[in-house]
């Protein structure tokens, strides 16, 4: 279920956000440097960074390796504690609506998001620290 909806959503994204790193957009910029459903991803100083949220259990060890944790860009110890794992869905609008928020908030009556919450994994610690907590 999960395959089909990422599935789903990738199929979604390439119709309504196609990629500016397409040919067509190497080869003609212009077209959408003027559309403002583009704005959000081509301006010149966004500067891309990898995003990953990442639920590893197995090799917890407090504060250095949280159990949920958000890392930031290839950083080899980037872990920011998280509070619990999120769903793709959540994951899914998170980068929408906080990356390509013009397109987001054009089509966001089109796209239906879950909000399941998962418990807690995150340590008394951890919530100490600087960390995200998803509610």
């Amino acid at each position: 279920m999960v395959l089909l909806f990422l599935t789903l959503l990738k199929v979604l994204i390439a119709t309504l956000i196609p990629s500016p790193s397409l040919e067509v957009f190497q080869n003609e910029p212009e077209l959408y440097e003027d559309d403002e459903i583009y704005a959000d991803i081509i301006a010149k100083n966004i500067l891309p960074v990898p995003i990953r949220f990442d639920y590893d259990p197995d090799n917890y060890k407090e504060i250095d390796h949280p159990k949920c944790h958000l890392t930031l860009g290839q950083f080899k110890n980037c872990r920011i504690p998280v509070c619990s794992p999120i769903t793709p869905s959540t994951f899914i609008s998170f980068i929408l609506r906080s990356f390509y928020n013009t397109a987001f908030r054009e089509f966001t009556s089109e796209l239906t998001f879950s909000s399941n919450l998962f418990s807690e994994t995150i340590s008394i610690t951890e919530k100490k620290l600087l960390h995200i907590a998803i509610y």
